[in-house]
C-alpha cells in the first residue's frame, strides 16, 4: 500500500507503531499473553465485601477518558466490555514515566489491543472496574474503527449499511451490539440438533463436496474442471444419494451438515452457497419423520432462546409440537378454487393461464404445480405447517403414495411463508426410480436445466437393497434466522456472497509516462483526481499544480516539483492522444 492511500488517522497510527518500535516495544509479540479472567465473569462473580480480586485480562481498546495523571478506558474482550481505570504513578511506580506518558496518552489508540493485570473494585459511581497495575501492547492497529456515538438516544455515524456491514463483518462483529449473539446462537442451534440426533444413535458422516453427477434435488450446479483427471465435476447441491448409499451399507441411521450449492439466485432468503442438514433413518416412513422433526424443532427452540415461540418480524411463530398437516392440493384448492386431482399436464397449463401465471413449453406438470403452490399458498403459511402428499412427476426420489399412487409420500415443512424441510419416505425400488430418472432427463431434453441428472451408481446400489427408509432435509440458514428472529440470510451467515467491490477506473503508469509525466509522479497525480490521462486534458494547470505539490509537501514524499511549463506540456500532451 503506498503512503498516498492513507488517511490521516492511518498516517499517525503508522508513526505511532514506529515510535514504539523505537522505544524498545513490539507492538506485535509473539509470546502468549495468559488471560484468567473475562469481563463478564469479573462483572458477574465481584462482591464489595470481598477482598480485591487480582486478574489477567486482555482485549480492544474501545473508548478512553484522559484526565491528566489518571484515566478510564473501556476494554472489550470476546465476552464483553469492563471498565479499567489507569493512573500513572500506579502503572509506573518507578522514575520513568513514558508507558503511561507517552505510550498510553500518545501512542495508543481506539481499537489496539493491550493486556492488563490488577485488581478489582467499584467506583464512587458504582461501576465495577480493573484497576491496572501493569500494561502490555498486544497489537496495534493500523486503520481506526468507525465509533458509534449515542446523543439523546440518537445514534450517529452509525456502521449500518447492510452492504458494508456483510462485507466488513469483522468490524460489524466489534462495533455493532448483538451481531455476535446471532453467531453464538448459531451454534447452538448446531449443538442442539446434532445432540437430538446422537442421543437416538445416530452417526454423523461426511460425503463428497465435487461429484462427477450433481444428484439429490433438481437444482442449477456449479461446475468445475480436475485437471489430473481431466475431467468435469459439480459441486454438490445435495447430500441426498450419497448418504442413502450408506443406509444400502447397513447404517440404521446417518446425517451430515453439509455445505451445498447452487447456482441459481440471490435474494434475502437465498445464497449460492449455504449450508444444509440431512438425515436418513431405516425402517421408517414420512409419517414417524413428521413427528420426528416436530419435536426435534421444538427442542431446538427451547434450548436456544430458553421459550417454545421466537417473534419474526411482526409474526410471533410457536414451535411447540404438533405442527398442522395439509395436503398439496388441499392447499391449492383452499387458495386458488382449482382442485387439479386426476388432471394431466395440458389441463394444469389452462389453471395456470386461468390464474394469469406466466408459465412456458419447458415446465412439466410437477413443475407447474409448484409454481402454483409457490405463488398462491406457500406465503400464507406463517406457523409449522406440514404440506404433506405431493404429485408423483414433482418428487422424482420419493415413494409412492400407498394409498394414492399419483402422489408421493413427501412432506415440506412451511414456516413464516418459507419452506424449512423437505422429507420423504424414501424411493427404494430401483426399476421404479430408474423410470423417474428417465422423466428428468426427458424434462432436461425439454430445456429445464434443473432437472435431476441420472445416477447409474446410485440405481445399482438400490438394486443391492435398501430397506425402508424415511430421510429429511432442513436448511439450517433458514433455521437460524427464524430462532434468531431474523428476515435476511445474510445476517445469519458470517460472510455471506456479495458481487465483487468496484473499482475505479485507472489509466497504468504507461499512459502517463507517454506524455511527459515522471514515472514517480504518477501516483500523486492520481491521488490529486486525475485517474486517467483524459482527465488531464481538462485540467487547470494552475490549480493541478497547486493540488499536486501540496500533496508532495503533505504526504512527506521530497519528490521535485514540476515547473508550469511542465504541467502544461502534461497537458497539451494529453490533448493529443
Amino acid at each position: 500500500m503506498s503512503v498516498l492511500d492513507l488517511s490521516e488517522q492511518e498516517m499517525v497510527r503508522r508513526n505511532s507503531l514506529a515510535e514504539m518500535r523505537k522505544m524498545g516495544i513490539e507492538p506485535y509479540p509473539a509470546a502468549e499473553y495468559e488471560v484468567n479472567a473475562y469481563t463478564t465473569d469479573i462483572k458477574k462473580e465481584f462482591k464489595d465485601e470481598d477482598e480485591p480480586r487480582q486478574v489477567s485480562l486482555a482485549g480492544r481498546i474501545m473508548s478512553r477518558r484522559i484526565m491528566g495523571k489518571a484515566s478510564f478506558i473501556e476494554l472489550q474482550d470476546s465476552n464483553g466490555r469492563i471498565q479499567v481505570y489507569i493512573s500513572r504513578d500506579d502503572l509506573c511506580p518507578e522514575e520513568n514515566k513514558d508507558l503511561y506518558n507517552v505510550v498510553f496518552k500518545k501512542l495508543l489508540d481506539i481499537g489496539d489491543f493491550i493486556g492488563i493485570k490488577g485488581f478489582v473494585f467499584r467506583t464512587q459511581m458504582g461501576e465495577i472496574t480493573v484497576h491496572a497495575q501493569s500494561l502490555t501492547v498486544l497489537s496495534k492497529s493500523l486503520r481506526p474503527l468507525p465509533i458509534v456515538k449515542m446523543k439523546d438516544g440518537v445514534k450517529y455515524d452509525a456502521f449500518d449499511d447492510p452492504e458494508q456491514r456483510y462485507r466488513q463483518r469483522y468490524v460489524d462483529l466489534i462495533v455493532n451490539d448483538g451481531v455476535k449473539d446471532i453467531f453464538l446462537k448459531r451454534t447452538k442451534v448446531y449443538t442442539s440438533m446434532r445432540e437430538y440426533f446422537n442421543t437416538k444413535g445416530y452417526i454423523e458422516v461426511e460425503t463428497p463436496i465435487l461429484q462427477s453427477i450433481p444428484g439429490g434435488a433438481a437444482a442449477r450446479p456449479f461446475i468445475t474442471h480436475h485437471n489430473a483427471l481431466d475431467i468435469p465435476l459439480y459441486l454438490r447441491i445435495a447430500d441426498e444419494l450419497y448418504l442413502k448409499r450408506l443406509i444400502v451399507g447397513g447404517f440404521e441411521g446417518v446425517y451430515e451438515f453439509g455445505k451445498n450449492f447452487r447456482n441459481e439466485g440471490m435474494d434475502r432468503t437465498h445464497n449460492p452457497e449455504f449450508t444444509c442438514m440431512e438425515i436418513y433413518v431405516s425402517y421408517k416412513d414420512y409419517n414417524w419423520m413428521m413427528d420426528f422433526t416436530e419435536r426435534m424443532l421444538d427442542k431446538i427452540c427451547y434450548d436456544v432462546n430458553g421459550t417454545h415461540e421466537v417473534k419474526v418480524g411482526d409474526n410471533m411463530i410457536s414451535f411447540k409440537a404438533p405442527f398442522k398437516r395439509v395436503t398439496m392440493l388441499d392447499s391449492i384448492k383452499e387458495f386458488t378454487g382449482y382442485d387439479l386431482t386426476g388432471k394431466n399436464e395440458d389441463e394444469i397449463r389452462e389453471v395456470c393461464k386461468a390464474l394469469k401465471m406466466e408459465v412456458d413449453e419447458t415446465m412439466g406438470k410437477g413443475k407447474l404445480i409448484d409454481e402454483i403452490f409457490g405463488e398462491f399458498c406457500e406465503g400464507n403459511y406463517i406457523q409449522p405447517t406440514f404440506i404433506t402428499d405431493y404429485p408423483v412427476e414433482m418428487s422424482p426420489l420419493t415413494k409412492r403414495h400407498r394409498e394414492h399412487p399419483e402422489l408421493t409420500e413427501r412432506f415440506e415443512l412451511m414456516v413464516n411463508g418459507k419452506e424449512l424441510a423437505n422429507a420423504y419416505s424414501e424411493l427404494n425400488d430401483p426399476i421404479d426410480q430408474a423410470d423417474r430418472f428417465k422423466e428428468q432427463l426427458k424434462l432436461s431434453e425439454k430445456g429445464d436445466d434443473e432437472a435431476m441428472f441420472i445416477d447409474q451408481d446410485f440405481i445399482r446400489a438400490l438394486e443391492y437393497g435398501m430397506p425402508p427408509t424415511s430421510g429429511m432435509g432442513i436448511g439450517m440458514d433458514r433455521l437460524v434466522m427464524l430462532m434468531t428472529g431474523q428476515s435476511t440470510i445474510q445476517e445469519v451467515l458470517l460472510f455471506p456472497q456479495m458481487r465483487p467491490e468496484k473499482v475505479t477506473k485507472r489509466d497504468a503508469s504507461s499512459k502517463y509516462v507517454e506524455i511527459g509525466v515522471p514515472e514517480e509522479w504518477v501516483e500523486v497525480i492520481q491521488k490529486a483526481g486525475y485517474l486517467t490521462v483524459e482527465d488531464i486534458k481538462a485540467a487547470n494547470p494552475g490549480k493541478m499544480m497547486q493540488e499536486i505539490c501540496g500533496l508532495n509537501k503533505k504526504y512527506k514524499l521530497e519528490l521535485k516539483n514540476p515547473s508550469n511549463e511542465e504541467i502544461n506540456q502534461w497537458i497539451e500532451s494529453a490533448k493529443t492522444k
